[in-house]
């Protein structure tokens, strides 16, 4: 048994689309964290079971729904607004009992999709993501980033290599740059986590807050992971995150320049 559950937060524009992908024969829940553009009707106006809880970041609003949304037993696959997922990737899930059930948790890898086109340089194909998760447990704890989610040491893990498309970007690169400086309000101000951590987490975690993760991370997607193979795609992706970083920098040093002794 499968339920899709679905966190949202003001997802009118994507959520429909979003839902269509997903296979009629599997009960969909929507956890909603304060929408109010109607994201709630249009998830009831598709059949879907609809609760409400105010955000707990990533981690803990999967966690309550694996506690709180009446999921019993089965699996339940985690699914963004933005996410979409191909009908193999079900047809697999349903042909492998023996892998799933030997586990806990199964890692999904995902392309992102920029501009209608897959990136498969720049971010460093394969990213995965814990999504798909044994009901009636609470594995995720808070990741090193501050707002994303990591598993908690011991669960047990498997690895898919059917991958979703994350539509992480819809053209509108003010609303991207405003989120993501929330986002980068969070991370400058997270504590090292406790749980699992990818290669690629502990790397970060190895480069701290320095200025050295700008052109770091410019380096790494566009010359490292080959992000010129995706074009301008790559170009922009690879300058956006750099960006991001830039953000986060000036966050933590606008902190000690509060605490400075004024002139």
């Amino acid at each position: 048994m499968l339920t899709i559950v679905i966190l949202t937060k003001n997802e009118a524009k994507r959520l429909p689309q979003c839902l269509d992908a997903i296979p009629s024969r599997y009960p969909v829940i929507v956890l909603d964290s304060g929408s109010e553009d109607g994201t709630d009707a249009i998830a009831e106006k598709h059949g879907c079971t609809v609760f409400k809880h105010q955000w707990l970041g990533f981690a803990g609003q999967r966690n309550f729904a694996l506690k709180n949304c009446n999921i019993e037993k089965g699996w339940v696959l985690f699914v963004d607004a933005d996410e979409f997922y191909p009908p193999e990737f079900f047809t697999w899930f349903e042909s492998k009992p023996a892998l799933i059930e030997s586990n806990d948790v199964l890692m999904v890898p995902s392309w992102l999709v920029f501009c209608r086109k897959r990136l498969r340089y720049a971010p460093g194909y394969p990213i995965y993501h814990p999504r798909l998760v044994r009901a009636g447990t609470s594995p995720f704890t808070v990741g090193h980033a501050g707002h994303s989610e990591t598993l908690m040491p011991g669960v047990r893990v498997a690895y898919g290599d059917i991958p979703y498309d994350h539509h992480f970007f819809d053209g509108d690169i003010g609303a991207w740059m405003r989120k993501h400086i929330e986002l980068a309000d969070l991370e400058a101000a997270a504590v090292p986590s406790t749980g699992a951590l990818t290669s690629r987490a502990s790397l970060s975690l190895l480069m701290g807050k320095s200025f050295l993760r700008v052109p770091g991370r410019f380096v790494y997607h566009y010359l490292v992971k080959g992000g010129f193979r995706d074009g301008w795609r790559g170009l922009f992706y690879s300058l956006m995150y750099a960006w991001y970083e830039l953000t986060k920098y000036l966050l933590v040093q606008s902190k000690k320049w509060d605490q400075a002794d004024e002139i």
